[in-house]
């Protein structure tokens, strides 16, 4: 192993170990944004997680309007934070430091952007699991959702039925228990699950290290911890 390699592994090792000990908390003590950045200190070892989570303090900074309405026309209409639409399967848009780079994203990330922005200026973002496209809620508005793959777009429960139809191609299946919030080990679940099924999840060093820190996440059944061990088993039995 050159000298290269071996700082980059140990930079995956300290950004595993600071994974493991944020999900460790109760999921409303996780810090979403330093486990977004440990996941994407993976696939960029030389990042700053701390740095980055101080990009994101600067962002929230700016915000002139400490509202969920503020919050979402401040990222998606005056930062220009947006979907990318041109490469959906870019492993680049499920990196929260990419994202604050490029302003482009993936629902998952565009919505962790929104939910942890929100924190910073004291308000209630709720992150929404619903099937083939995350959301955010308003978290003191019920009935009040917004969609910031598509620039921030606000819906309300039709409007989430008719992209909830767009994505599969009917409304067959959309019941309102869809836009319940997710909890944070949900979202970064969510958000590792992604990438074992993208681009990146192809090479198996890469899947390898995305099953150890899904693994890591309280709350798993048996059969998913089952598949995540046997996939790092299968890599480790391989290079070892």
């Amino acid at each position: 192993m050159d000298a290269t390699e071996g700082a980059r592994r140990k930079a995956r090792e300290a950004a595993r170990r600071r994974f493991e000990e944020t999900v460790a908390r109760a999921a409303t003590d996780v810090r979403l944004d330093v486990a977004a950045f440990c996941i994407a200190a993976h696939a960029h070892p030389g990042i700053d997680v701390d740095a980055c989570c101080a990009r994101l303090d600067e962002l929230a900074a700016g915000c002139p309007t400490p509202t969920f309405e503020g919050v979402r026309a401040y990222l998606f209409e005056d930062a220009g934070f947006t979907g990318n639409r041109r490469d959906y399967a870019d492993p680049e848009n499920s990196f929260l430091d990419s994202v604050l780079t490029r302003r482009t994203g993936i629902p998952i990330t565009l919505s962790v952007l929104m939910i942890e922005v929100g924190r910073r200026v004291g308000i209630d973002v709720r992150g929404v699991g619903m099937p083939g496209h995350f959301l955010v809620q308003d978290g003191s508005e019920e009935g009040r959702w917004c969609d910031p793959f598509h620039g921030g777009a606000e819906c309300d429960i039709d409007g989430c039925r008719a992209l909830f139809a767009s994505v599969h191609g009917s409304e067959r299946g959309f019941r309102p228990a869809l836009l319940a919030p997710v909890s944070s080990h949900e979202i970064l679940a969510r958000m590792l699950t992604n990438l074992e099924h993208g681009r990146l999840g192809q090479d198996p060093l890469q899947l390898a290290w995305m099953c150890e820190l899904h693994s890591a996440l309280p709350g798993l059944g048996e059969t998913e911890r089952a598949r995540l061990a046997a996939a790092v088993g299968s890599v480790r039995a391989r290079w070892n």
